[in-house]
This record gives C-alpha cells, sequence and structure tokens, in this order.
C-alpha cells in the first residue's frame, strides 16, 4: 500500500518513518515531493485545523490515504507563541531560534516554561473520512542551542522528561518516544495499522 505523508519537510518526514517503521513494512511511505504536489496553504488558525486541511487536500490531490501534521512550539512567556506560526515565525530554523531565544533573553529560568505540541489528522482518498489525534511534550527553553540532532527549535527545547539535554542532543529513538510528534502517532497507530493490514477503513 502506498501512503501519502503531506510535507514539504525533508526531516519530519524522515522522522515519521522512523516512528511508524514497525508498521510499514511491505509498504511505501511518500511525500509531497515524491508525487511533485505542493503543500496547500495553511490557513487554519489552530494545528487541529491545519493537520485536517493539509490531509483532506492532499489526500484528494494524490486519489492516496494521507497523513498530515501540524506542530509547534508555545512558550509562556510569550502567551503561547510562536504556536501555529512556528515555521513562518522567520525565514529559516537558524533565523527561528535566534528570534525567539532573542524574545526570551531577559527571561528568567522561570519564565521558560513551554511546550511542544503535535496534532495529525488522516484523511480517506476522498477527504470525506477524517481520523485525528495530538500530544503535547513539556519542557523549557534552553539559553543557547545545543546538539546537531533533529531539525527545527529541538536544540532549545530542553524536555521535562531529560532535563539536562536539548532535544537536539537526544538519540533518535529517545527523541521520538518522547516526542510530541511520537506519541500522536501512537495514538493514532491502531488506525494506521488497520488500514494497512486491510487497505481501507
Amino acid at each position: 500500500m502506498r501512503l501519502l505523508f503531506a510535507t514539504g519537510n525533508a526531516g519530519k518526514f524522515v522522522e515519521v518513518k522512523e516512528i511508524l517503521g514497525p508498521i510499514l513494512a511491505g509498504h511505501q511511505l511518500l511525500s509531497l515531493s515524491d508525487l511533485m504536489l505542493e503543500p496547500p496553504e495553511e490557513t487554519g488558525r489552530t494545528f487541529q485545523e491545519n493537520a485536517a486541511l493539509k490531509a483532506t487536500t492532499c489526500a484528494v490531490a494524490s486519489r492516496l490515504w494521507a497523513l498530515a501534521d501540524d506542530s509547534g512550539i508555545c512558550v509562556d512567556a510569550l502567551s503561547g507563541a510562536p504556536g501555529v506560526y512556528s515555521a513562518r515565525y522567520a525565514e529559516s530554523d537558524d533565523a527561528r531560534r535566534r528570534k525567539l531565544l532573542e524574545n526570551l533573553r531577559a527571561a528568567k529560568a522561570s519564565q521558560r516554561d513551554a511546550h511542544f505540541f503535535c496534532a495529525v489528522a488522516l484523511s480517506s482518498p476522498d477527504g470525506k473520512r477524517l481520523f485525528r489525534a495530538e500530544e503535547k511534550m513539556l519542557g523549557r527553553i534552553a539559553s543557547s542551542a545545543r546538539g546537531t540532532g533533529g531539525f527545527g527549535y529541538d536544540p532549545i527545547f530542553v524536555p521535562a522528561e531529560s532535563p539536562d539535554r536539548t532535544v537536539a542532543e537526544l538519540p533518535a529513538a529517545e527523541k521520538n518516544r518522547l516526542s510530541h510528534r511520537g506519541r500522536a502517532l501512537q495514538r493514532l497507530l491502531p488506525v494506521l495499522e488497520k488500514l494497512l493490514r486491510d487497505g481501507d477503513l
């Protein structure tokens, strides 16, 4: 079976392929670039709306079952920003990290609480059936970037369950176990397993 993961983010695609690895044997996970499709504009006001929009739009365009996520980092001291605008906070991953750290430059350690949030959606090829899940990863913003793994805000986010390391310093398997995306996909796993086993839901 061919399953589309509706993203143009190469790092996110690799991560989802690792997370779903055990159930993908004999199946093909495709990205938007594999099908030469452009990601739809994210016009939703919430992570959930954007995930559903991407899943249904790309499912209809590809005529495949499509999985999508929308995720971002929410900082308490910034009233939840950048939130759904995490990917649009600046022009590059490095610039986004620098901007966030600068905006928290005067914040005390006790004011750096944050969380990663992820909403995932799975759409049928006609866009009429939608399955959803969501999760978060609690933690705080580090004072500077550390680590070379992951992507996005990973080098400046310290998860509560690993308080001495940023996400970018974690082995991939540990990151995928703790992460908002890994946990959201685990919630959706029974549906994905049935889809891949039976070819439909």
